[in-house]
């Protein structure tokens, strides 16, 4: 009992003495049970050692607040092989304490269990190698995920889909890694059926899932249903809907007052143009308003010249002002 007490009297002092007040110390015992059992001279240990990889003592109070439970790691036999791990995976100075700070968690998985197994898998789906620790690191959520379970289910929506080229799935968590957090049966496959309710055929929806997978992961109800709408209340018919989908995904996702609307308007009253000419060209809606649409309209007025959206608008500007007369080409 008396050692108990010397050992909540130790990290107490210790607590105190790095600057936690008495309300985030009761708030840290009741999130780490085991937290008040801890020797003050482990938590010393483990407290100066996430400073020399690189997490700044100013922001050590905020990480230690968030997940009192670091404290009451192992030094030698947890925590240093975790951060030894990482650090073979990092590319630049900071990495492993950005990743560390943004997901403590991370430092609480074993190297042989999960670790190795993960970066298994990762080079199992074609993921590079170089490309793995900058993964991992920038989204250190991806170590909690199991194996088993969540990456099973993932891999096999995606292969459900028609995605089974080699190294494809590797290059959808590449480009966003964010797509594990979501659950396979409440966002994505939702998402997916909604693609296909409104045309869009297999290869369509395996292009939305390589190219755009950030698509898949916006609510249906909340976010592509509304955008739907507003589309149709355009003017755009089904089809034209099927081919700007198709065509430009991210549209489904843009911001109808900030992107599409402002677009629309600027087409149909400025460009004279009909609605139904961006079917033709649905990255149309990629190009920023001010800084490619407004200058290169205001141009080509200049010069009374007519032209299609895409003669218009995909190439470099240095080769439109070139295109359209605006500057010699260079021989």
């Amino acid at each position: 009992m008396q050692r108990v007490e010397n050992q909540q009297s130790e990290i107490l002092g210790f607590l105190k003495s790095k600057g936690f007040d008495d309300k985030k110390i009761e708030r840290m015992f009741k999130r780490c049970k085991f937290l008040e059992s801890v020797e003050r001279e482990r938590a010393n240990e483990v407290w100066d050692y996430l400073t020399t990889i690189g997490i700044q003592e100013r922001k050590m109070l905020h990480f230690i607040s968030n997940c009192p439970k670091v404290l009451t790691l192992k030094l030698n036999e947890k925590l240093v092989p975790v951060v030894r791990c990482l650090s073979t995976l990092g590319t630049k100075s900071g990495d492993v304490a950005m990743a560390i700070t943004k997901f403590p968690p991370i430092l609480f998985h074993s190297v042989e269990e999960k670790l190795c197994p993960l970066l298994a898998l990762f080079q199992a789906i074609g993921i590079p190698e170089k490309q793995m620790g900058k993964l991992l690191l920038c989204n250190p959520r991806l170590i909690s995920y199991s194996i088993e379970k969540k990456y099973a289910d993932m891999i096999g929506f995606l292969a459900s889909m028609g995605i089974k080229r080699e190294g494809a799935i590797g290059k959808i968590l590449v480009k966003n890694s964010w797509i594990m957090g979501y659950s396979v049966e409440r966002r994505l496959q939702p998402t997916a059926d909604f693609l296909k309710s409104i045309g869009l055929n297999k290869q369509d929806i395996q292009g939305v899932a390589v190219s755009f997978p950030e698509v898949l992961c916006r609510d249906v109800e909340r976010i592509l249903k509304p955008n739907l709408e507003f589309l149709k209340h355009s003017g755009f018919n089904n089809e034209q809907i099927r081919l700007l989908v198709a065509g430009y995904p991210p549209i489904l996702i843009k911001s109808i007052r900030n992107s599409l609307q402002p677009r629309i308007k600027f087409l149909v009253e400025e460009m004279g143009r009909e609605i139904g000419e961006v079917a033709d060209y649905p990255e149309f809606f990629r190009h920023g308003l001010k800084k490619s649409l407004e200058i290169r309209q205001r141009l080509l007025k200049l010069k009374r010249t007519e032209c299609s959206l895409s003669e218009m608008l995909e190439c470099r500007h240095k080769k439109f002002l070139v295109k359209f007369g605006f500057v010699d080409g260079l021989s």
